[in-house]
């Protein structure tokens, strides 16, 4: 995650850094040292602001899930996280989901294919009037 969305993401939550601090359960220095770039955003703190991000703006509501979306095959769907705990709204929250019909090693390599997703894309979109391009 860069800077940029970071604090694209915080202020589209409506909270200061000291806010979105507290929420996160980090130091007021850490959220300032990501947003300034002084600091890489750690993974845990990606996917939690995301997550709230998701559920303040209802991006899972109404929404098909992922396996509807990438008509995924039921041989595939049967092994996924995202599919047994009946989670297709937020697969790309879940670690070992089997995007691409393989379970993704990291987080980075995971989220790198879920922002080509279209059911993460239906989460990020929210933030695009905020954010800077080419994110």
């Amino acid at each position: 995650m860069e800077k940029k969305e970071l604090a694209a993401i915080r202020h589209r939550l409506g909270k200061t850094q000291k806010e979105i601090a507290q929420l996160l359960g980090i130091s007021l220095k850490a959220i300032k040292s990501f947003e300034q770039g002084w600091r890489k955003v750690p993974v845990y703190i990606e996917r939690q602001i995301l997550f709230l991000l998701a559920m303040k703006e209802g991006c899972y509501e109404n929404k098909n899930p992922c396996w509807s979306i990438t008509d995924c095959p039921m041989e595939i769907r049967k092994k996924c996280p995202a599919w047994e705990f009946k989670t297709g709204q937020l697969c790309w929250f879940i670690s070992g989901t089997m995007c691409h019909g393989e379970v993704q090693e990291n987080w980075h390599e995971k989220i790198r294919i879920c922002r080509k997703c279209k059911m993460f894309q239906q989460v990020i979109a929210v933030i695009t009037e905020v954010a800077p391009p080419g994110m």
